[in-house]
């Protein structure tokens, strides 16, 4: 249910929509998460047995081929809550302990057909994407991605118009989750320094971090705050704003930008949701209206028992209208495509790895 009336959104006045919402609305209200019973669980058991039957690959798993005759009424308005509502979506009790790690995947990959269409999460290509720490990674390399490192991650917002993660193993202790209204942080930004807020309405240069589609260059420009069509879609990225300024050819960072960049990290941190992931959640996140982080965490020594998720990057093809300048991040997009997300480079092929890589 939705929790409030969207208005149309116009720049430097606060906006009135169902995503901006306050950690203590999230706490007042639970109606976000979805508890599977026990019904659920057998329809999902039924339809991962009927993909292995099949011998279906992964990557073409579609909705028909994942019937859940009563679970997906639940998962549709789970999306409509996540597309067009509040932005979030909790759906806890996959039964991931007992599955194998292909029946995992499947029970994900066939969740996510009835919440978007995956798109590449990397220059790899990977259509199923995992977030685990690959031991060699840092995220102080800028050819590096934080995904693959036990560091804290900075707020950021991922480049699809929805983000799904589920939890195979949680770490020993860490990996905190963490999220925040994106509508609510302009929101608090106008009250507090309003005249800082153009300041992130304006094209700001990012780094793409080695992964550059055709025809692009090593960086590319979006503001933060995007007023189009009556909706604010915000895209917080002070990492890779930052990482940017080691192009000597961009132009350097007023004290203006970097006060409003700095207050916006510390608006993410201070009305942040934090909950702990716990194994078998699935979570599902709007990244047009939210942006999310996560706590530095211990692994286990054992390799069979290190964190895990799961992650799939989705693109919402009737989702919330997106500005032209949203262009710009990809170079693989037809004229008229929603430019929904997805990473592609030269020499990508889509693949769908059941383990970290």
């Amino acid at each position: 249910m939705k929790s409030k009336t969207r208005k149309p959104a116009v720049l430097s006045q606060p906006v009135v929509d169902p995503a901006a919402w306050t950690a203590a609305d999230l706490d007042a209200d639970q109606s976000w998460i979805y508890q599977l019973t026990e019904s659920d669980i057998a329809e999902l058991d039924a339809a991962v047995a009927r993909v292995e039957e099949r011998g279906l690959e992964i990557m073409d798993i579609q909705r028909d081929d994942f019937v859940l005759p009563t679970l997906a009424d639940s998962l549709d308005g789970i999306s409509d809550e996540v597309i067009d509502g509040r932005g979030i979506g909790l759906i806890r009790g996959v039964p991931v302990h007992r599955y194998s790690r292909e029946q995992a995947a499947i029970a994900f990959w066939g969740i996510g057909t009835y919440l978007g269409v995956p798109v590449s999460q990397n220059a790899k290509g990977h259509l199923l994407g995992h977030v685990a720490d690959l031991g060699s990674h840092s995220l102080k390399n800028p050819k590096h991605r934080g995904y693959q490192t036990h560091d804290m991650l900075p707020f950021h917002c991922d480049s699809s118009d929805v983000v799904v993660l589920m939890c195979l193993h949680p770490a020993k202790s860490g990996g905190l989750s963490r999220f925040t209204s994106a509508l609510n942080v302009y929101n608090e930004m106008l009250k507090r320094r309003p005249e800082l807020v153009p300041e992130l309405a304006a094209p700001i240069y990012r780094d793409r971090r080695g992964e550059i589609p055709v025809g692009k260059e090593p960086w590319w420009q979006l503001p933060v705050f995007n007023f189009y069509e009556g909706y604010l879609t915000v895209n917080v990225g002070g990492t890779y704003i930052r990482s940017a300024q080691r192009f000597e050819e961009l132009p350097r960072h007023s004290e203006a930008l970097k006060e409003a960049l700095d207050l916006c990290s510390h608006l993410c941190d201070e009305l942040s949701y934090d909950m702990e992931f716990l194994q078998g959640d699935v979570q599902i996140l709007h990244n047009h209206v939210t942006c999310h982080s996560r706590t530095e965490f211990e692994d286990y020594p054992e390799p069979e028992r290190r964190r895990n998720l799961l992650r799939l990057w989705l693109a919402t093809p009737e989702g919330r209208p997106l500005p032209p300048t949203y262009r710009d991040r990809y170079g693989h997009l037809n004229d008229g495509e929603r430019p929904g997300g997805g990473i592609v480079v030269p020499g990508t092929v889509y693949t769908a790895p059941l383990y970290p890589e």
